[in-house]
């Protein structure tokens, strides 16, 4: 479709076929070998020791040049960072027609291509780390021109790659222009290779459970359906894993956790994403005591491995992941930011107080969700610093075991940081004829028009009848944990890829 492409495009295409004609094939098929990456030869090359520099192979896209009569400047970037490449005619164009040269640089070579070159590492005039090039090779055309952002000479930038809509639609080209951005990646792959390994170092076991599930369990959430043709029955993406895990303790493993896509077919804000990255882990034999200590000490290893440190900017906040973090039980919460009382309350009692609250409810919300909304509007934002939230009441928490003191409430905790939950873990519920009436009573609330009301997994029931050990289980949104570990104020910042509306075509 020629008439849609600018001309730049048009040129870029041009040039492509005329490097063809001169013997140059832009889309080599042959391997390039790397020997060295721009930042090791910038940390590592010093002056005294240049003879181990005198062979190095590098490849990435060609970010600027500078063309100097028979000689040129360039910036090669590659998977690390950037270094100045210096070119000589002469040497890379032995006794050959030097307008080859002439037109490879001036002509043939466009920002944004990938080359290879191997040469030597020198310092130059002005004390620049720099690669002086003995063989030039191409290795892609870049056919779209990136936009590079423009510096005048007083230092302000025009023209940058900002618009978060094209950012999140191109992120191939956002990694390309911002360098920052790939920085945030690469600490989210640091933050799931800590969590492993403090999962690991305790034999727990990392495992893998169905995406496709004829029911959707494991959280109060609206579900994604599909349709499996074969078998011509519907079927839900995950919301959620836990019921799965739990299977597997049932089955003697002492300890299993998954990162796990999940799907929920809900509102997208800056902390929502319908597809995002959860973490579960289930242990037989603890309780959700054990589950605080073993998570705080969790998140303070996390936050050293991907900052250095256990503190970490978000916004205006310092938050320090140091652990132990405070507990408050969530009856104590809403009494400090509401004044009111939710022990031994009705659902009328209940839901009259958030309407004089003035907290939006409908009469399909039961006991559970209207503490749910009190505490979500007048407590949770309060928490900057990581807090334990623990012992929900009963209506608010289906697959959580009764407290051990007082049975309105369960052995369920959640922590807050900056005013969002990060985490959700329970003393796990393991009474199958308990689990029933729970499942029977999230029955009940689906026919009160409660799309978010838990389906009844038989076959689960049927394991827990089985008999599964006493059990703690965590569930972490990795997602949210990576903004605040990297101070972003937008979950799309941390996916590669934020699920967004179709481009309109043509």
């Amino acid at each position: 479709m020629e008439h849609h492409l600018s001309e730049q495009e048009l040129l870029r295409r041009q040039t492509l076929q005329t490097l063809r004609e001169n013997g140059i094939e832009p889309y080599p098929a042959a391997a390039f070998n790397v020997t060295h990456f721009s930042t090791d030869i910038k940390s590592n090359f010093t002056d005294e020791a240049k003879d181990q520099w005198t062979e190095v192979s590098l490849a990435g896209r060609m970010m600027s040049r500078r063309i100097m009569g028979k000689a040129a400047f360039a910036e090669l970037q590659d998977s690390a960072g950037r270094i100045q490449i210096y070119i000589n005619r002469e040497e890379i164009c032995p006794g050959e027609d030097k307008t080859i040269y002439n037109d490879l640089f001036k002509k043939w070579c466009d920002l944004g291509d990938f080359i290879g070159i191997k040469g030597y590492v020198f310092r130059t005039q002005v004390g620049e780390i720099s690669v002086h090039v003995r063989e030039f090779f191409f290795l892609s055309k870049s056919l779209k021109p990136l936009p590079f952002p423009k510096t005048d000479e007083q230092g302000n930038v025009f023209d940058a790659f900002t618009d978060p809509e094209l950012r999140y639609r191109q992120r191939y080209v956002d990694l390309v222009v911002n360098p920052q951005v790939k920085d945030i990646f690469i600490k989210r792959t640091k933050l799931f290779n800590a969590m492993r390994e403090y999962f690991n170092q305790f034999g727990y076991m990392e495992v893998e459970t169905p995406v496709l599930q004829s029911i959707p369990g494991g959280a109060t959430a609206r579900p994604f359906m599909t349709h499996h043709n074969a078998l011509d029955i519907p079927l839900y993406l995950r919301i959620a894993n836990e019921l799965y895990l739990k299977r597997l303790i049932v089955g003697g493993f002492d300890g299993v956790y998954e990162f796990s896509k999940n799907f929920r077919n809900e509102g997208m804000d800056r902390t929502h994403n319908p597809e995002f990255t959860g973490m579960e882990i289930y242990v037989a034999y603890k309780d959700y005591n054990w589950m605080m200590e073993f998570t705080e000490k969790c998140l303070e290893h996390c936050a050293l491995a991907v900052n250095g440190t256990t503190e970490a900017t978000f916004g205006a906040h310092q938050i320090n992941f140091k652990a132990p973090y405070p507990r408050i039980t969530m009856r104590q919460s809403i009494l400090d930011f509401t004044g009111f009382d939710i022990d031994e309350k009705s659902e009328d009692e209940l839901r009259s107080a958030c309407k004089n609250m003035g907290i939006e409810v409908d009469n399909s919300m039961g006991k559970g969700k209207l503490i749910d909304a009190i505490f979500g509007d007048k407590c949770e934002g309060n928490y900057i610093q990581p807090t334990f939230i623990i012992d929900y009441p009963k209506e608010m928490s289906p697959l959580t075991k009764v407290h051990r003191e007082n049975p309105a409430y369960t052995e369920r905790f959640e922590l807050m940081i900056c005013g969002k939950e990060v985490a959700n873990a329970y003393s796990e519920l393991n009474d199958p004829i308990d689990q029933r009436e729970r499942f029977e009573e999230q029955l009940k609330l689906q026919e009160r028009g409660d799309d978010e009301a838990m389906f009844i997994d038989q076959d689960f029931l049927r394991a827990l009848e089985y008999g599964m050990p006493p059990t703690s289980g965590l569930g972490i949104g990795m997602d949210r944990l990576c903004m605040f570990l990297t101070n972003q104020a937008s979950i799309q910042e941390v996916l590669f890829f934020p699920q967004m509306k179709p481009e309109k075509q043509g």
